[in-house]
């Protein structure tokens, strides 16, 4: 088998955390987890997650609304001012109005009401995982747009910035009081800083800038 994790080169297998009261459940949904091949792992509680289980990892988070000491909703509450954005999907015998449109307002992806379907479980994992999934592949590349921007003058983030807002170059001159033959220049330079191949790419990139 492949080993995977942050020292492997391999991108990490996404892990679901069940957690629930339950015992019968949890053993029952790592079951269902384990022939389905998800890989998954469970809690008794929300502390007992949040002291043990890593949340940087990639996953998804299947919680209990309502549990002794904290409830799921307690849970969702300490990813977000954890700065965590794992997706959460809530399990409850006890499904309200109220409380599902506020769990959702926090970010859930999904609400299901115990006895639940196995199938729009599972698909709501996968889901939720997959979100998860997107959300890691965007940052990553925000990231990297960031890296390369920094690597640009002050002068060149002026000149992408104006190019990139649809002006002509001899209007960037203009606007900043330089040559037209210097902004194509810098012009140049940004495309080969900004690893863009063309000008659609080079104002796609920016536009995740401004955005993020």
């Amino acid at each position: 088998m492949e080993k995977r994790g942050p020292n492997s080169g391999l991108p990490a297998e996404p892990i679901v955390y069940v957690i629930d009261d339950d015992k019968d459940l949890r053993d029952s949904l790592l079951d269902l987890f384990m022939v389905t091949n998800r890989r998954a792992s469970a809690y008794s509680s929300g502390p007992e997650f949040m002291s043990m289980a890593d949340t940087t990892v990639p996953g998804c988070v299947l919680v209990d609304l309502r549990m002794p000491g904290a409830t799921g909703l307690d849970v969702q509450s300490q990813l977000i001012s954890l700065g965590s954005k794992m997706p959460v999907i809530f399990l409850t015998a006890h499904a309200d109005v109220p409380t599902s449109v506020k769990a959702m307002k926090a970010g859930a992806t999904d609400f299901l009401v115990k006895p639940f379907v196995t199938q729009e479980l599972l698909d709501a994992v996968d889901h939720a995982l997959l979100v998860d999934s997107e959300r890691r592949k965007t940052e990553t590349e925000c990231n990297l747009i960031r890296m390369l921007a920094d690597t640009l003058t002050p002068r060149e983030q002026e000149v992408m910035f104006a190019v990139a807002s649809g002006l002509m170059n001899k209007q960037v001159a203009f606007q900043l009081g330089i040559s037209e033959m210097t902004v194509k220049l810098h012009r140049m330079s940004v495309m080969r800083k900004m690893q863009s191949r063309s000008f659609a790419d080079l104002v796609r990139k920016v536009e995740k800038l401004q955005r993020n």
